[in-house]
């Protein structure tokens, strides 16, 4: 069951980065690690730094962005605030939410939320 969810998790991360790489974002890291947890996608928008929390379900993608709950939200911030520190970064920056919902053929829906976290 593990390895059918982290297999899916990455499916979604990979159709969430290309969505956002056609739509003129560029990548700059995927799974980003520290102590307080993990940011799935860190992209620029222009001058903009965003951080993205991927949400793949198997069913409608609305509920794969309804499960960011409050404490979900509080650890993004507080991902956020940890990179913006570590890289010593001083741009503007926002949190958005990717929900991906896979139909039963493989096939990916996204739906992009941008400032969907608000610090």
């Amino acid at each position: 069951m593990a390895d059918q969810r982290n297999t899916l998790g990455a499916f979604g991360e990979q159709a969430a980065a290309s969505y956002l790489i056609r739509a003129g974002y560029s990548l700059v890291a995927r799974r980003w690690r520290c102590a307080v947890g993990e940011l799935d996608l860190i992209m620029c928008d222009g001058e903009t730094l965003v951080f993205v929390e991927v949400r793949t379900r198997r069913a409608a993608a609305a509920h794969a962005a309804e499960s960011v709950g409050p404490a979900k939200r509080r650890r993004l911030i507080d991902l956020a605030h940890t990179y913006l520190a570590e890289t010593a970064a001083e741009q503007p920056w926002r949190i958005d939410v990717v929900a991906v919902s896979v139909d039963p053929h493989g096939r990916a829906a996204i739906l992009h939320i941008p400032y969907a976290v608000e610090a």
